[in-house]
């Protein structure tokens, strides 16, 4: 029998995907599951972008590997002004999700990897499944879930010769904060032999309405990631975007090879209808759901703390790290993490993911939720005039949320309080 790789034989499928087609299993056996785990925008595809894709669905020749050179454009004049830098169509490579690209620059590159302690799920299994060394760096709620500059120089004195590179989110995944430093995080990014990829796809859900990036500090350092699953609910479509500073040319070009030899390039049809994505204003529809995404934001984060479940309140996105040390104690049924969420799911139906997925230390009763189990586009139909949301907006648009919230909370008053 051929041997699996050793560094890769313990990989389990993505703890996101994991969680959802679990949640669906439960659903067909009858459970009432309220879906707080897979982080899946609610809101639908723009329909102006829809009809492009109808439009251009009989499209099927291959593309130029990098992209659509009239999409690649519109991408480069997108990301020159959000990120303060020019760029150029050459820049651009469009990949079938900002995943598969951010894992093809850990291909690329012969470095070590630092990372934010938590990070999304799948940036640590890309790096063990292409044996690169990883470099936690800690973070906690007083940092707001990111990491510090003394934090980072910390890490760096001890990898001085080390080629590194450093994978940055913000509005984050999991905690849904945002970085508050990012500046004088750039002194130590730029006096350090660094590379850093900022994964920018919640970026437009920033509830400011302000894009915020490292590379508005250090451009030259910077490769950026996007897309269009977060902001314009289009996910299934698959359709990533990187860019590369002139500095980083040699990284792009590389990348581009390995793309030829593996994905080949985007969907046809996608990248033609990706154009009206970054061609029109979509600027009404950025505000409603970040209006939304707040409103319950807010709600879940009040709702939680009323029963002494510690959270840090989300400024970005659609998630939120939840503590329950305070209220629950480790036992035999429930000692960490992954116990919590699976008695919690079993009992309560709420499926939310535990924070070890993220980095987090499974000891620490410690998950996170994406508030996402609504409809997105009956959600964006109620404030479709005035751009308010009316005081019974969560109890018409949201009530699974409301439910599941509230189930949660009751749980933990009969069992815990």
């Amino acid at each position: 029998m051929v041997k699996i790789k050793k560094n890769i034989v313990d990989i389990k499928t993505s703890a996101t995907l994991a969680i959802n087609e679990l949640s669906q299993h439960l659903e067909k056996k009858g459970q009432e599951i309220f879906k707080f785990g897979l982080g899946q925008s609610p809101f639908p595809v723009p329909q102006i972008i829809v009809e492009e894709l109808k439009k251009y669905s009989q499209e099927k020749n291959y593309m130029n590997v990098s992209g659509l050179i009239e999409l690649r454009e519109l991408v480069a004049k997108y990301h020159s002004v959000k990120n303060k830098n020019n760029y150029t169509a050459d820049d651009v490579i469009i990949g079938p999700g900002s995943k598969e690209l951010i894992f093809q620059t850990q291909l690329v590159l012969d470095c070590e990897v630092l990372l934010p302690n938590p990070s999304w799920v799948s940036y640590e299994p890309q790096a063990q499944i292409l044996n690169k060394k990883i470099h936690w760096i800690k973070t906690n709620t007083t940092s707001n879930w990111h990491i510090t500059p003394k934090e980072l120089n910390n890490v760096c004195k001890n990898l001085q010769q080390k080629e590194k590179l450093l994978i940055l989110n913000s509005p984050n995944n999991p905690t849904g904060t945002t970085h508050n430093d990012l500046e004088e995080l750039s002194t130590i990014i730029n006096n350090s032999n660094i590379i850093v990829l900022s994964d920018e796809i919640y970026a437009e859900l920033d509830f400011s309405g302000i894009y915020k990036s490292i590379s508005h500090y250090c451009p030259e350092k910077t490769i950026i990631t996007s897309g269009l699953s977060k902001w314009c609910g289009a996910g299934g479509w698959r359709i990533g975007t990187i860019i590369f500073p002139q500095e980083l040319k040699y990284i792009k070009n590389m990348l581009r090879v390995i793309a030829s030899e593996t994905f080949t390039s985007v969907s046809t049809p996608i990248q033609y209808a990706a154009i009206k994505a970054y061609s029109d204003d979509h600027t009404q529809y950025l505000i409603k759901s970040r209006m939304i995404l707040e409103t319950i934001a807010k709600y879940i984060h009040k709702e939680f703390t009323e029963v002494g479940i510690k959270c840090q309140k989300p400024q970005g996105g659609f998630y939120m790290i939840c503590d329950f040390s305070d209220i629950i104690k480790q036992s035999n049924e429930i000692s960490d993490g992954k116990s919590l969420c699976n008695k919690v799911l079993n009992e309560v139906g709420f499926a939310m993911l535990p924070g070890s997925d993220f980095g987090i230390q499974n000891e620490l009763l410690i998950s996170r939720i994406a508030f996402v189990d609504f409809d997105g586009e009956q959600a964006l139909n109620i404030i479709k005039n005035n751009n308010k949301i009316p005081d019974d907006f969560l109890q018409i648009a949201c009530p699974k949320i409301i439910k599941g919230v509230q189930k949660l909370k009751n749980w933990i008053k009969i069992n815990y309080q």
